[in-house]
């Protein structure tokens, strides 16, 4: 039977009369690459949201590792093991990259403030293991060399990695990246095809929403497609990309069918 780490059922967001996310039931298979996908103003980001706790969904239910969630908090979701990056950069620029990472792993501090502020042994020892969790994360994603600058200085791409870094500090079972490869070049969109494969060999299960077709059709084992807040398709890239609702929906046939399809 197989692994279901996520599992979605009938969820519904509405804002002002406006149904966002419309009745959409899916699953997720613990280490699989889960793509979203979808026209602008489709619902993806408010799914998103709703994954992560931002939002309390009108009606539907939304179980991680056979818990249901109900309005569990972005927070206590993190400590259940999900972790997620933002379509817009999250990053403190006043601060190092290193410590840009380390502001993530510290979800994970078990020393109190009085520890802390006292400077206790067991905050420093902590601290230091803190350290060398997220030193792990920026060697993963290639910016170990970096670490000491401030983020401001980084390229937009390598910005980007510094949150994936940051997110992957906190050690999660379950990453959520939104558009990711948003203002990548190609190379960087390479390399970031290469740390998502990564993180899946590693034992990690990613939903990602994303724009960029050749990447979600080279990566995902599975995609979702959303218009007007309602699941109209899912499957393999090759099943979405043959299915004649996601082509009138917005691709196109000739952009659609130009597109690499992978079985994951």
């Amino acid at each position: 039977m197989p692994d279901v780490i996520v599992q979605a059922k009938g969820l519904k967001k509405e804002f002002g009369g406006v149904i966002a996310v419309n009745n959409v039931s899916f699953d997720v298979l613990r280490q699989e690459i889960y793509a979203v996908i979808g026209p602008n103003g489709a619902g993806k980001t408010t799914l998103f949201n709703l994954l992560s706790g931002v939002y309390v969904p009108e009606s539907g239910s939304l179980e991680f590792e056979g818990k249901t969630l109900g309005k569990a908090m972005p927070h206590q979701r993190a400590a259940l093991g999900m972790s997620r990056t933002f379509q817009n950069l999250q990053l403190f620029t006043n601060m190092t990259v290193l410590e840009n990472v380390m502001v993530g792993r510290h979800t994970k501090s078990r020393a109190g403030l009085i520890e802390a502020a006292l400077r206790l042994p067991t905050a420093g020892r902590e601290e230091k293991q803190i350290r060398a969790r997220a030193l792990q994360s920026l060697e993963l994603v290639g910016l170990a060399q970096r670490a000491d600058r401030m983020v401001g200085y980084l390229s937009f791409g390598q910005q980007r990695l510094v949150e994936i870094a940051r997110a992957v500090a906190t050690e999660p079972k379950l990453l959520l990246l939104d558009e990711p490869g948003a203002g990548l070049m190609r190379k960087e969109i390479e390399a970031l095809d290469e740390l998502v494969r990564k993180l899946r060999a590693d034992g990690m299960t990613v939903i990602l929403v994303e724009h960029n077709m050749e990447l979600v059709m080279g990566i995902a084992d599975r995609l979702m497609v959303l218009d007007y807040g309602m699941k109209i398709a899912e499957g393999t890239p090759l099943q979405v990309q043959q299915d004649a609702r996601v082509i009138a929906a917005y691709l196109g046939a000739e952009t659609f069918t130009a597109m690499p399809a992978s079985e994951g």
